[in-house]
């Protein structure tokens, strides 16, 4: 088990958000380039960048930063947040990204998706953030009548071989993770699971193990200290 810690970026600063409001974030370190040394030293394999500036509006997506956390780091980093357009996913490889997370994009636009695999191959992964079992778009602020399941089976059948699954309503919450949406995916289809949400405690991520799931992305609880990297054992 692979645990992925989320480094979500807003005006600069690392926050967290709940349940995906941006209306509900809380600041949780001041310094994005301390954090990724700390998460480093404390054993991640690989670490989670989310520009939530870039998801609402992408003429504020934070490069800069985005390449200035990739140039200082020694493990891989994992973006998302709004990526929707070839310049983007150039822009952000030549930053030093090392997979690329597209949501909306990978809704709304299939030839655009389609394009990115046949260029960036592994490198492209497909987030699906889920509101009652429908796919939500747009940072979370929209959420389509489109089955979770089903958008995962026609992913599959694009070519992709990673999915980030989010259910929104655990984001944040220290809730748990959904382990029954998290199976059902995990069984319907052949595409590496990576979950996302609601983890809160070692025991959900060895939840997460017993059903397969071999990466996890975890945000408040490495934060708040129910979680944590060192001692955690990464197969």
């Amino acid at each position: 088990m692979k645990i992925l810690p989320a480094i979500d970026l807003m005006g600069g600063k690392c926050v967290r958000l709940y349940q995906g409001d941006f209306n509900k974030s809380e600041q949780v370190a001041n310094d994005p380039m301390e954090q990724l040394k700390t998460f480093i030293k404390d054993g991640a394999e690989i670490i989670h960048i989310v520009d939530l500036d870039g998801a609402r509006d992408s003429s504020k997506r934070q490069y800069q930063l985005i390449e200035m956390l990739c140039k200082h780091s020694s493990v891989p980093i994992q973006i998302g947040g709004g990526i929707r357009n070839l310049e983007t996913i150039e822009q952000l490889i030549q930053a030093g990204a090392s997979r690329l997370v597209l949501g909306t994009a990978a809704i709304e636009d299939p030839v655009f998706l389609k394009t990115a695999l046949d260029q960036y191959g592994s490198k492209i992964v497909v987030g699906i953030d889920a509101k009652n079992g429908k796919v939500a778009t747009h940072g979370w602020e929209e959420v389509s009548e489109l089955d979770y399941i089903e958008f995962a089976k026609r992913m599959e059948q694009l070519g992709v071989k990673t999915i980030v699954f989010t259910d929104i309503s655990k984001d944040g919450t220290m809730s748990g993770p959904n382990l029954d949406q998290l199976a059902a995916l995990n069984t319907a289809v052949a595409c590496k699971i990576v979950a996302s949400g609601g983890v809160s405690k070692n025991k959900d991520i060895e939840a997460l193990k017993q059903i397969g799931i071999e990466e996890v992305i975890v945000g408040k609880a490495i934060y708040q200290g129910t979680v944590t990297l060192k001692g955690v054992n990464q197969t």
